[in-house]
């Protein structure tokens, strides 16, 4: 079946709902080699996925994910994932992260949805585990956590047990240079199903068709952002706000998606370049994150995390406008709040 449609796909046939469902469950079968389905992934993604096809994909691996066992009180409050598709190669530390943990300090239920490095030097995961935050959290666990202290990390591989099948495919992908629809899912596939969500993406015309997705999958609240960055004389694109450039964003609340460009010059930014926002591997990383939340670190990296935590602040609906929520994050940190957090999750780590 899945050769199938892949002629079709060829023959530039967008796939239909059903025919979506069909795919997924070849792809997480036994049945296909993983040559079958890496060919079917290439030929999608050499039609271009259409709005539809990334939604129905999302909605049908959701179907197969494991679902935490959250109460009533932690579902009628808004539950906020914040992080990027990757992609954008730019070598930057951990911004989604660092905001996380900045945004459960500032009371909000953060389902943080992540994985190991793919595209970076350390992923999510990565820097969690160096800073001595549990990642494999159980599924009773993390309902805890999230009610309680207002953090759990969803680490995909544990949610996901349909990507076991779906791995050697992609990785066959990879090994020919081909990207994958999967290359936008990440994000999307959050078990938590958070009602408000801050994604980046690392090409500007991605901002409006995931802005798109994100609301036909029931997302309440969202934004989707790329930051523009001059380095060395060329123009290059951040999966995050950038402190670099002006940032084109795709928000929507009640009504259908509107792209705005939000400027840098509406906030006190301190002259930086790329190289001011470089990460390396997860022990440096966590070493930046501690740094910054303690507030020992004031330059620019500092100014990532506060205007991507503004933003993050203003989509949960803790602040006004992403200014207000610039100050907020600021206020977060140098009262100690965000570093008490931080500890809070270390130790609870240790007990369990």
């Amino acid at each position: 079946m899945l050769s199938a449609l892949t002629k079709e796909l060829a023959g530039g046939k967008p796939l239909t709902e059903e025919q979506v469902a069909v795919a997924v469950g070849e792809l997480a079968g036994e049945k296909e080699p993983a040559e079958i389905k890496a060919d079917f992934l290439a030929a999608l993604a050499r039609k271009g996925e259409t709005t539809g096809e990334i939604a129905a994909f999302a909605r049908a691996l959701q179907a197969r994910a494991i679902v935490p066992p959250l109460d009533a009180e932690t579902r009628a409050r808004t539950i906020l994932d914040v992080c990027g598709t990757g992609g954008d190669r730019l070598n930057t530390f951990n911004i989604s992260t660092t905001v996380a943990l900045v945004l459960a300090a500032a009371g909000v239920r953060v389902a943080k949805h992540g994985n190991r490095a793919v595209t970076s030097q350390a992923g999510s995961a990565d820097v969690l585990e160096a800073l001595g935050i549990k990642i494999d959290l159980t599924p009773e666990q993390a309902a805890a956590w999230l009610r309680d202290l207002h953090f759990a990390f969803f680490f995909a591989p544990n949610w996901h047990p349909a990507f076991k099948q779906i791995a050697p495919a992609r990785r066959l992908c990879g090994q020919r240079g081909q990207r994958t629809i999967f290359n936008f899912l990440g994000p999307l596939l959050n078990p938590a199903r958070p009602g408000a969500q801050l994604i980046g993406v690392p090409r500007r015309e991605l901002c409006g068709p995931m802005a798109v997705v994100l609301q036909s999958l029931g997302v309440r609240r969202g934004m989707v952002v790329c930051g523009s960055v001059v380095d060395n004389g060329k123009r290059r694109y951040l999966d995050e706000f950038s402190i670099l450039g002006n940032n084109c964003v795709a928000e929507f609340a009640q009504d259908p998606p509107r792209l705005r460009s939000i400027p840098r010059r509406g906030f006190p930014i301190q002259p930086a370049t790329l190289a001011d926002l470089a990460g390396a591997d997860s022990r440096t990383n966590a070493a930046i994150v501690r740094r910054l939340l303690s507030g020992e670190d004031r330059g620019p990296k500092r100014d990532a995390i506060l205007l991507n935590s503004g933003a993050a602040l203003y989509i949960a609906g803790q602040s006004r406008s992403c200014a207000a929520g610039w100050k907020k994050a600021a206020e977060l940190i140098d009262s100690g709040t965000a570093q008490s957090k931080l500890q809070e999750l270390i130790a609870a780590s240790k007990g369990a």
